[in-house]
Order: structure tokens, then C-alpha cells, then sequence
């Protein structure tokens, strides 16, 4: 049933807050989502909130959600735009914010036949980054991200955010580099590495699902260790000036290309 809170003080509004940060989430093994659209996503993939926060959204899809955690037995509290505000961090907070139960799978509960792509991110720092590399996996139908080495938390707010849903779509895995290599070697798998260490061009090598992408730290890019692990280095020609892409973006131009030469393979409609 919904219950309402609105004091500041109240000890849940506290609880929920620090879940901003990162030492809390840790401790707590839960997260936060906010908006409409990722809390829907969510639920399209049978993932429903622990604790739905709401200031009285009369949006049609926000009625359901709500519905749906009630006939579920989910906590559904009814608060205003300010203590969304106080919970959100921002100054204009969206209609709903949810608390979610961290979504890490580990490394050898994953079942690498169930995709043709997998994105390896190694000492990713940026959220933004992150989010958008969820999207991009979920667009190529990638069977999950799994961040090596020290990342970003793919749980902090910007992240969340920043994946527009696709937190809810993909796998999530972390590993340290040596634990992913040996999971890695265990069964069949493509270590497929972006480096300008190389002379082989991106769209002229040879994919084999499935294919591990494996994109480096957005100012140092891959150590040279890590590219000597690779199946395959492979780098994008740069015609201008600069000497790199975004790895977000990068990360895309390759997944494209994978998925490109995958469906060409495979056939038309496959």
C-alpha cells in the first residue's frame, strides 16, 4: 500500500539520499533510478523498484507503475517535488524516483553463447561514457558490459541516468583484468582491442562472435599488456587533426561493425 512522507527528517528520506554516494550504495547493494521513462524501461523488463518515490505524477504510465507495485507488495511513497528534489540532487528532480537492488552478475554466471558482441570496458571514468555505452550495447543487442580494472560505478546517478534504461537491458559484470583473461580462455571468444598500435583497419578485419570489444580508458587508452592479450588490434582512420575518438563513440563505430559483418553472415532477417 502507498504511505506518505513529507519531512525532510524522516529517516527513509536520509537512507535514500546517501545513496548518492557511491560508499553507501556499496553497503547498501542498492541504487537509484529517476524519470519516467527509465523506471518504465525497467519495468518492460520485469524489474520493479524496492522503494518508488512519487509526488502525485498523473502521467498514465506513472499510474501504472504505481499500480503495478502495489499488486506486487512494493514500498510506494507518496512525497512532494522538494523532498524528490532533497533525494534526486537536482533542482527540478523528474516525477518518480525508484530504489533498485544492484544488478551485478558475476563474471562465470554469464553464458557468452547467448550473444554475438560483449563490451569490455577497462578503467572506464566517466559516467556519461558508461551510460552511453549501455545504449549502444542494447542497440546491437550485446549480451552485457563487463568493466574491468578500477571503473566507474555503473550505478551512480549519472550513470543511471545516462543510460537512458539500457542498465536494465544488459548484463553488468566486473572483474579484474587477470580473472577476466582466464574466464575469458575458458570457452570461445574473440578478444578484439581498439589501439593505434596497429596497422590493421577496423571494417578490413575478420570478426568471430562471439567478440569481445575491448575499449581502453578514455585518456590512456589500452595498457600495452592488455593489447598483447588481444585476439585482434584494429584502430579507425583519423583524417582531421585529432588522433582519437570519444570511446563512447568509438565503442559504437565498432559494435556497428561487428554487428554489420555478424548480419552479413548470417543473412537477410536473421
Amino acid at each position: 500500500m502507498s504511505r506518505e512522507i513529507t519531512g525532510f527528517s524522516n529517516p527513509l528520506v536520509k537512507r535514500v539520499r546517501s545513496l548518492r554516494e557511491k560508499k553507501h550504495r556499496k553497503r547498501e547493494g542498492l541504487f537509484l533510478a529517476e524519470g519516467l521513462r527509465i523506471l518504465t524501461e525497467a519495468r518492460e523488463e520485469g524489474v520493479l523498484p524496492e522503494m518508488l518515490f512519487h509526488a502525485g505524477s498523473p502521467h498514465p504510465l506513472a499510474l501504472e507503475l504505481i499500480a503495478a507495485m502495489e499488486a506486487a507488495g512494493g514500498d510506494v511513497i507518496e512525497t512532494t517535488a522538494d523532498i524528490l528534489s532533497k533525494i534526486s540532487g537536482k533542482d527540478n528532480p523528474q516525477a518518480l524516483v525508484g530504489v533498485y537492488r544492484d544488478r551485478l552478475t558475476p563474471l562465470e554466471a554469464l553464458d557468452r553463447s547467448s550473444a554475438d558482441i560483449w563490451i569490455v570496458a577497462q578503467s572506464l571514468r566517466d559516467p556519461g561514457n558508461l551510460g552511453t555505452i549501455l545504449r549502444t550495447g542494447d542497440a546491437v543487442g550485446a549480451g552485457g558490459l563487463i568493466l574491468v580494472d578500477d571503473c566507474v560505478d555503473p550505478f551512480s546517478v549519472e550513470a543511471v541516468r545516462a543510460s537512458m534504461g539500457a542498465l536494465f537491458t544488459q548484463t553488468i559484470s566486473t572483474a579484474r583484468w587477470e580473472d577476466f583473461l582466464a574466464w575469458l580462455r575458458q570457452g570461445p571468444g574473440q578478444l578484439v582491442g581498439t589501439s593505434l598500435n596497429t596497422a590493421s583497419h577496423y571494417r578490413d578485419a575478420d570478426y568471430a562472435a562471439p567478440t569481445f570489444l575491448l575499449v581502453g580508458n578514455e585518456a590512456q587508452g589500452l595498457p600495452e599488456t592488455y593489447e598483447a592479450e588481444c585476439d585482434l588490434l584494429v584502430k579507425m582512420p583519423m583524417l582531421g587533426k585529432a588522433d582519437s575518438l570519444n570511446v563512447a563513440v568509438a565503442t559504437a563505430v565498432m559494435a556497428y561493425e561487428i554487428l554489420n559483418q555478424n548480419q552479413s553472415r548470417k543473412g537477410p532477417g536473421q
